[in-house]
Formats: C-alpha cells, sequence, structure tokens
C-alpha cells in the first residue's frame, strides 16, 4: 500500500508529512490507520521533543477522501470515517474511537505539535489540525467544519477541542453552515495561532525553540494544560452516538447524492 505520512526526526524535532499531495493529503483507510499508528510510535519515541505536522503539496488535508461518499452515494451505509463500517461508539483508544484517534492522538503526544498549515483544512482535515497544540497559516489558507454540507456531524474529537478555543455563537455557526473561512477570520475566531507566509519554516523554527528548553518542563506543561479543559469523554462519545444516528439515513444520503450530482438537495423534515 502506498505511504500516506512519512516521519523524521532530527534534534528532538519530529516531522510528520501527509504525503498524499495528489489527493490533496485527503483522509482515506489508510491515511487513518498512519496517523493513529504514527501518534502511538512518536508517544514512545525516546528524544521527541516537539513535533510539525503538515501536509505535502498544496494543501494540508481537504478532508474525507470523496471515494467515501462515491460509496455512499451508490451503497449508502455507515462507516465514513476511517473507511469501513465499525461501531463508532465503542472506545478503542481510552476515551477515543479509531477515527477520534487520528486526531486525539496528537492532543495525547506527551509534546507540543504544531500544524503547518497552507490550502485547506477542510472538515477531517480541519479536526486534524485542531489535534495540534498550535496552528502557523498562510495568509490564503482556508479552513471548514464542513461535515454538515454531507450531512453529518464533526465526529473526530474537534467538538472538545473547539469548545475550548472558540466563542459559542461563532462555534455554533460553523458548525452549523459549514461555510469557509479565512485565515485572518481563523486568527480572529482563536483557531489561529499566527499568519505567516511560510508556516511550515516557523513551525520549525518554533519547535526547535521548544526543544531547547527542558524536556521534563515542557512535557509537565502540556500535561498541565490539558488538565485545564473540560473532562473531554462526554464529549467524544457524544459526537459518536450523534454521527451513528446520521450515518445511512435518508437525509444524509440525499446530502451527499445532492452534492455529488450538483444539485440543491430535497430533505424530508423531522421532528
Amino acid at each position: 500500500m502506498e505511504k500516506r505520512v512519512e516521519v523524521t526526526i532530527s534534534k528532538g524535532v519530529a516531522d510528520v508529512r501527509l504525503v498524499r499531495a495528489d489527493k490533496m493529503n485527503a483522509l482515506d483507510a489508510a491515511m487513518f490507520e498512519a496517523l493513529v499508528a504514527t501518534s502511538a510510535r512518536l508517544a514512545v519515541e525516546k528524544g521527541v521533543r516537539a513535533v510539525v505536522l503538515s501536509g505535502e503539496g498544496r494543501a494540508f488535508c481537504a478532508g474525507l477522501d470523496m471515494g467515501r461518499f462515491t460509496a455512499m452515494k451508490e451503497k449508502g451505509g455507515n462507516g465514513v470515517a476511517g473507511g469501513e463500517k465499525r461501531d463508532l461508539s465503542a472506545r478503542t483508544h481510552g476515551l477515543a474511537n479509531f477515527p477520534q484517534q487520528a486526531v486525539w492522538g496528537w492532543r495525547q503526544l506527551p509534546v507540543p505539535v504544531i500544524a503547518a498549515i497552507q490550502g485547506v483544512a477542510f472538515g477531517g482535515g480541519f479536526q486534524l489540525a485542531l489535534g495540534a497544540d498550535m496552528r502557523l497559516l498562510t495568509p490564503d489558507a482556508r479552513m471548514s467544519i464542513m461535515e454538515i454540507k454531507w450531512g453529518l456531524v464533526p465526529d473526530m474529537a474537534g467538538t472538545p477541542i473547539l469548545a475550548s478555543l472558540v466563542r459559542d455563537d461563532i462555534l455554533r455557526e460553523l458548525t452549523y453552515t459549514g461555510r469557509i473561512f479565512s485565515a485572518q477570520e481563523a486568527l480572529s475566531y482563536g483557531l489561529a495561532t499566527r499568519i505567516c507566509d511560510d508556516p511550515r519554516a516557523a513551525a520549525f523554527d518554533l519547535a526547535r525553540e521548544i526543544a531547547a528548553k527542558s524536556p521534563e518542563a515542557i512535557r509537565a506543561c502540556k500535561r498541565m494544560l490539558n488538565n485545564l479543559s473540560v473532562d473531554p469523554g462526554p464529549a467524544l462519545l457524544a459526537e459518536s452516538v450523534e454521527q451513528m444516528k446520521l450515518m445511512g439515513s435518508p437525509n444524509q444520503l440525499e446530502a451527499v447524492r445532492a452534492n455529488i450530482d450538483k444539485r440543491a438537495p430535497h430533505f424530508v423534515d423531522v421532528g
């Protein structure tokens, strides 16, 4: 199988690169597997003091692979995230399920993670960026909580992280509409740490600065800061429960078909 993530480690800094540039680093089953495996590896890798997470090519990560939605249009059913049918309510990785761990694993990593973002970070790709401690964006980068476009909810650990970053009404507006927002808007919302012409270079500068500090103190800082947020367990489970209700439902499949067919959807009222 073609490689999805490449890792090199130099002077305490792990360079984690999504290398599916021809597909804008979209999340297919192999990418989910690679992200989960990579965060697990780095969690126990000796000598790692900071991580730079980036995507090769013109995008950080465009979100879920379109092939998954095409298959859903043709066949219906569930199991969008992660590539195959699975019980999303099962906690396979501590508080998280497998697809959530592709994001939550970076939040759990004992060292700081800096995401360098160019192009787009949409849907699951946006949630992947949220798993980092900090996000550096190019001026023309764009983001979106795009799941509503496909009749779904964000279910890759995004909601408990977003709740600690964004004002409640802004979070609701972005989630309900799925609209694409700019790097400058992301900065004003609290979703971008900094805007810079070369976020990857800036991320490595920052990572090297962190790596030069006491590794015990840095790890203690991350543990302490992670503990500031409210218990994420209920939010992670709620994501999974709500997503399982939606996947394969008539209105969700209509959202997928309408987007792929490039027509207005025809939803059935509920409630």
